[in-house]
């Protein structure tokens, strides 16, 4: 490969004062661009070179302009204000990616939210109503992005990403060797329920 930036998100949101925007679908693009354009400051959008799906939800949803939002809820049907048993947060293609995982979780009664993080700092600007409302600091959440997992442990209680340098294969090989594919996300998911869960006490 030309270059393996597994640091440059990281490095890019340490910057003060530069909104860093990795959007999920072509969708979250064009809203991206335009808060880009409004915006005093400078902005950094991060932008896949590969194709993406467009995905459902992602049209017109002011949710990119806060930074962070609820995508979708998949698993078994919720009484309004109950919570879902795990959140899975990430930004750009690695969305798609927690959309499946989140879909194989459901398949064991599990009810998985998909959060789409495109922007730290718009999130950050948010009020602790919003960012509780989409991040419940009582669910156990994981994180997912094909970068240093660097400063997500703000956000989540685990994270799945790319903490060392990459190696030379297409594309998808090289995901599915690093983790970031649909199949260890909900692995290191369950890993984390699983530890969550109380110990059990024996009674004398």
């Amino acid at each position: 490969p030309t270059h393996q930036p597994v640091e440059h998100l990281a490095s890019l949101r340490a910057m003060p004062g530069l909104r860093v925007v990795r959007p999920a679908d072509a969708n979250e693009t064009v809203t991206a661009w335009v808060d880009a354009a409004a915006h005093s400051g400078p902005t950094a959008l991060v932008l896949s070179r590969q194709n993406l799906p467009v995905l459902e939800g992602t049209a017109g949803n002011a949710g990119v302009s806060r930074g962070a939002y609820v995508l979708t809820e998949v698993g078994p049907a919720a009484e309004e204000g109950d919570l879902p048993d795990l959140v899975l947060v990430a930004s750009g293609s690695e969305v798609s990616v927690c959309l499946e995982a989140a879909r194989r979780l459901a398949e064991d009664a599990l009810r998985v939210r998909v959060v789409s993080m495109p922007c730290w700092e718009d999130f950050e600007d948010q009020g602790e109503e919003y960012q509780a409302s989409v991040l419940p600091a009582e669910v156990p959440t994981l994180a997912v992005e094909a970068a240093a997992t660097f400063g997500w442990e703000r956000w989540a209680d685990e994270a799945v990403g790319i903490d060392r340098f990459g190696a030379s294969a297409p594309g998808g090989t090289v995901l599915t060797e690093l983790g970031i594919d649909p199949s260890h996300v909900a692995e290191v998911a369950q890993q984390l329920l699983d530890d969550a869960e109380p110990a059990e006490v024996d009674n004398p």
